[in-house]
């Protein structure tokens, strides 16, 4: 299998801290995309998606798979993993929930990142900056108040909230995502030293 993929991305990532947690990650053959901008097309990655975005997957049968949600539970396929991602359709469909809400803080991070730091200043948009913002807060407040059995396993949502609040100190370290989420706070501190995160930490 081949990965295109940037270390800083999250949503690349969860892709690669995922390949860890089933022990297949050296299946996996990383293509690197250098710089990823959002104004321009990558032409090695649109080979692969005609979108143009990471993580883009090629399989060992020459398919190509989009976006970090459906490569995750491919890799489960893969792997013939029932643990991470469950049959079981009531354990199941909460577990894609909440990775869906971590993707959604991943979205809302990123959205915020390029805005403040790619856009040039006199066309960035406070209105939007400060939205995302409120999605970022409300989302981890839904995390700390109503995930708390969810977050007590192993499971591909809760790989994907570690991959997003690690995006979080990466690139918001004044966020203090922490203040006032203690139980959200322990979840990190612990998840945080799995071999997946340790692996799959991105570059300074």
């Amino acid at each position: 299998m081949k990965l295109h993929h940037n270390p800083a991305s999250p949503f690349v990532r969860m892709v690669t801290a995922t390949a860890h947690e089933l022990n297949i990650a050296d299946q996996i053959e990383l293509i690197d995309t250098g710089v990823f901008l959002p104004d321009r097309v990558n032409e090695g990655v649109a080979a692969d998606n005609p979108l143009g975005k990471i993580p883009s997957l090629v399989t060992d049968h020459g398919t190509a798979l989009y976006d970090s949600r459906v490569i995750c539970e491919y890799l489960c396929h893969h792997a013939g993993d029932k643990e991470l991602l469950p049959d079981e359709p009531v354990s199941r469909f909460r577990i894609l929930t909440l990775q869906s809400l971590a993707v959604g803080l991943m979205d809302a991070g990123v959205s915020r990142r390029y805005e403040t730091a790619v856009r040039p200043e006199d066309k960035r948009w406070p209105d939007w900056v400060a939205r995302q913002h409120t999605r970022m807060e409300a989302g981890m407040d839904d995390l700390e108040n109503n995930w708390a059995s969810e977050l007590g396993s192993i499971n591909a949502g809760t790989i994907a909230v570690a991959v997003v609040l690690a995006y979080f100190d990466f690139r918001y370290d004044d966020l203090g995502w922490r203040d006032n989420r203690p139980k959200l706070a322990v979840f990190y501190e612990d998840f945080a030293k799995r071999s997946s995160m340790t692996a799959t930490q991105p570059p300074a």
